[in-house]
């Protein structure tokens, strides 16, 4: 083993001329290397009772950009810093911290630890196990200072495991370090990450990254977004465009601008386009809603380029760069065509993580999170190494569309996405693919800043008819048949709740969407125009479904808010159930009082709004989710019973026609997912 430092050698990934040449010069030499690298780390493997294999190696040759997995990344300047736990594991108690001088280098002070065990940061090495080619993965850096390093793992439970460590001293000159450390005993969790720490004198770290001695084939990617929000979609462009060893694997960046603004005249986008330069392609087109703005990216990707992988991101997130190369790379390294699909962190608290994984549970035909997933997990109070739940391998069905990576032999088996206008698009394509032997792996530390659909009114306002409906066609086309039954006594249960809670426009759109689930897919590509406006338009007529800016727009409640205090006691007991909804229902089929149509009885939050409250009320305002809002919800008996009335034949009906409306979807699945019928749509 020998010990290279060179106080001005080129960074690793510096320049990606410089790998390139590189690897040409040692390809044979590299070849070589690689092979014996896996094998003779395989065969000690099997040897150690431990299942535990990591040396430290000094010097090391360069390698391709094609090599590099995972690249250690600091926070951006701009970040808040409630985003650095994602980043870093610093003591709390620490008199001082690590300084970050770039996006990939930072000095760690004097008597000072610093930990990479971090959800950007750490390797999750048990998805590369599970789902790659990778027997090992090596972590690559520069070292300059005087210190330790040390390298670890976790069990799947938590635990945690000292691998590999080395003393650091070369206070003037760089250091380059090797840790090869063997994939072996990640079948069922685990992460990898390195310490720091330091005495007397300070350490610097620079270009760390997880990569591989195997030679990956070198894939391109075409990224894309669809847009009704140009402001937030050229904020994601210019983040995109920043980082140009991400840009060398885009082959091009596609803009479906759906928007009545065009992002072509929204401020900064001069910047974006300069950034990325003539990889950027803007496609203005009719709002044909979140599918027909995706399955636009998604057909440019295939049909209008050579690139082998597509990835689609939401407009309104703020991007890490490093997730477009992480799934890139961990696409590239699987034994098996995947979707890699990127992780939600919330933008309103950029510490947490809104959930590891998702499934859909097809006998109920709903969205849920994985087993064993995490959900709204804070770094900031609860960094990797104290989190046990975050250890174990999660295996996910799908993956929102917030990021998402296809390879293209994923797409061309299984169609482009169905014309569902938005809501179960990216389910229902998930689960299409996974049908065809094309499983999703939700990646950790491939992620962006989204915010959560918990903090939206999307169960209830307009886009509840497209929740309603396209829940209907997923189950008709992937469910058991006996999911009707489920669906029915779920949504009969659902309806009677909104009516509780004063709901009608809720309860009016989604029968409008079980009546036009009914009428047969034939219309559904005609809807991508047209169901946005009726919905609307059927929303006019209802006060609750009317927004105020806030309360004070309106008169000052009539009851004590003791009231609401008292009420809010929430039966769990099904006999406590069942008395409640009673007196709930009894109250909805009399008459309220007059005065309650003019003066709200009282104002509620929206955490409060629950239909046992609701229920025995005449009249109330209800703040948004967001909080920018309220309505005002009044008590109609009338329309209490024409609504119930009507739920009762759609469901009757949807339950007996089932059988013919499943056959009739599965038929037209070929004629609505082919590029034929998305082409004369773009026409």
């Amino acid at each position: 083993m020998t010990d290279r430092t060179s106080p001005t050698e080129p960074d690793l990934a510096e320049s990606d001329q410089l790998e390139q040449d590189a690897a040409e010069r040692n390809s044979s030499e590299q070849d070589t290397t690689a092979s014996g690298t896996e094998s003779d780390s395989a065969h000690a493997v099997g040897e150690s009772k431990l299942a535990d294999s990591a040396t430290v190696r000094t010097g090391g040759k360069r390698i391709g950009a094609e090599q590099v997995l995972q690249r250690v990344l600091l926070p951006r300047p701009e970040d808040p810093m409630d985003a650095r736990p994602l980043y870093l594991d610093e003591p709390e108690a620490a008199s001082q911290h690590a300084t970050v001088l770039s996006r990939r280098s930072l000095r760690v002070p004097v008597h000072t630890n610093i930990s990479f065990a971090s959800y950007f940061n750490a390797f999750p090495a048990s998805y590369w196990k599970r789902w790659t080619k990778l027997n090992e993965v090596v972590l690559r850096l520069k070292v300059r200072g005087s210190g330790r390093l040390d390298v670890y793992r976790s069990k799947p439970n938590g635990d945690i495991v000292h691998l590999e460590g080395t003393a650091v001293s070369s206070p003037k000159s760089w250091r380059r370090l090797e840790f090869p450390i063997s994939l072996k005993p990640f079948e069922d969790g685990g992460w990898i990450w390195f310490d720091l720490f330091t005495n007397e004198g300070d350490i610097e770290l620079d270009e760390a990254a997880w990569t591989t001695d195997l030679k990956l084939p070198k894939q391109r990617v075409v990224v894309g977004t669809t847009t009704m929000r140009p402001e937030d979609c050229v904020q994601t462009l210019q983040t995109l465009g920043e980082d140009s060893q991400v840009l060398d694997l885009v082959e091009r960046v596609v803009v479906a601008d759906q928007g009545a603004q065009k992002i072509r005249e929204t401020e900064g986008f001069d910047e974006a386009a300069r950034r990325i330069g003539d990889k950027l392609h803007v496609i203005e087109q009719p709002n044909l809603g979140g599918s027909g703005g995706f399955t636009r990216v998604m057909y440019e990707g295939i049909y209008n380029s050579d690139a082998e992988q597509v990835m689609l991101f939401d407009d309104d997130i703020a991007m890490e760069p490093d997730g477009v190369l992480r799934s890139n790379a961990f696409a590239r390294a699987s034994v098996q065509p995947v979707v890699v699909g990127g992780h939600m962190l919330n933008l309103q608290a950029r510490s947490r993580l809104h959930t590891m994984g998702e499934v859909v549970d097809l006998g109920a035909a709903m969205w849920r999170a994985a087993p064993g997933a995490a959900t709204d997990h804070d770094f900031a109070q609860y960094p990797l190494r104290k989190s046990k739940k975050l250890h174990k391998l999660i295996h996910s069905t799908y993956n929102g569309w917030w990021m998402c990576l296809f390879p293209r032999e994923v797409i061309e088996r299984t169609g482009l996405p169905l014309p569902l206008f938005l809501k179960w698009d990216d389910a229902e394509y998930h689960l299409r693919a996974g049908e065809r032997g094309y499983p999703t792996v939700s990646l950790p530390g491939a992620a962006v800043w989204h915010m959560p659909w918990t903090d939206k009114n999307d169960a209830t306002d307009w886009t509840a008819y497209f929740h309603t409906r396209n829940r209907l066609i997923l189950a008709a086309l992937h469910s058991p048949d006996d999911v009707r039954k489920n669906l029915v006594k779920q949504s009969l249960k659902l309806t009677l709740r909104h009516l509780f809670s004063m709901e009608y426009s809720t309860v009016a759109v989604q029968l409008k969407a079980v009546e036009d689930f009914m009428a047969g897919p034939e219309g559904l590509f005609d809807s991508l125009r047209t169901a946005l406006p009726e919905v609307r338009k059927l929303r006019e007529h209802y006060s609750d479904a009317q927004t105020y800016s806030s309360a004070r727009e309106l008169p000052t409640p009539s009851a004590n808010p003791a009231m609401a205090e008292a009420l809010l006691d929430p039966p769990v007991h099904p006999v406590r159930i069942a008395k409640r909804a009673s007196q709930a229902l009894l109250h909805n089929l009399k008459a309220p009082d007059p005065n309650a149509k003019q003066r709200p009885q009282l104002n509620i939050p929206s955490s409060n709004a629950l239909w046992f409250l609701l229920g025995a009320l005449d009249s109330a305002t209800v703040s948004t989710a967001d909080g920018s809002g309220t309505v005002f919800r009044r008590r109609d008996p009338d329309e209490f019973r024409r609504l119930g009335r009507r739920a009762l034949a759609d469901y009757r009906k949807l339950v007996s026609e089932w059988p013919r409306l499943r056959d009739a979807y599965r038929q037209a699945l070929p004629e609505l997912t082919s590029p034929e019928s998305w082409k004369r749509m773009y026409e």
